[in-house]
């Protein structure tokens, strides 16, 4: 086998490993009146596993199997989704995307259908101070995959990634 064939080949296995997209990340706050706008990739691996990275690599959310780290400008937030209510809808739900399942149901996630898309919205029903007050996530229905994905903030703060 030539090595161009072998190259070809581990791409192609590579390709069937990973889903890899383009994102472009819309960083959002009340207090700055020009949002912040930054392209990257997202890496999407079954069962459970997204890496969004943006700004060359600088600002990461990655979800790897239970744990949910972010880094943001440089600041580190890590989590793990059996110890944090909010953060559990939101892996079961990832998952449930990935690899083309039903969305679970629970009392903190609402589904909503129109046409081909499906909006999924996370609302934590405790008081809990937390870093983000909900997650919407939509979905194209037909193709499971990822449009776009909103994490709310404490006053009126965003970030959005949209998935191309």
């Amino acid at each position: 086998m030539h090595m161009k064939h072998l190259l070809l080949l581990l791409c192609c296995l590579f390709a069937l490993c990973a889903q890899a997209q383009t994102v472009t990340k819309v960083s959002h706050s009340k207090a700055v009146k020009t949002d912040v706008v930054t392209t990257g990739d997202v890496t999407i691996r079954k069962p459970d596993y997204i890496c969004i990275s943006t700004d060359g690599g600088k600002d990461q959310l990655l979800m790897d199997g239970t744990q949910f780290t972010m880094t943001q400008k440089g600041k580190k937030h890590v989590t793990d989704s059996r110890k944090n209510p909010l953060f559990a809808d939101f892996h079961a739900v990832l998952k449930a995307v990935i690899n083309h399942q039903p969305i679970p149901s629970s009392d903190d996630v609402k589904v909503t259908t129109k046409g081909n898309e499906q909006t999924i919205t996370i609302t934590p029903s405790g008081k809990k101070r937390q870093m983000f007050t909900s997650f919407v996530l939509v979905v194209d229905s037909k193709s499971s995959t990822m449009k776009r994905l909103r994490m709310n903030g404490r006053s009126e703060s965003y970030t959005e990634y949209t998935f191309k």
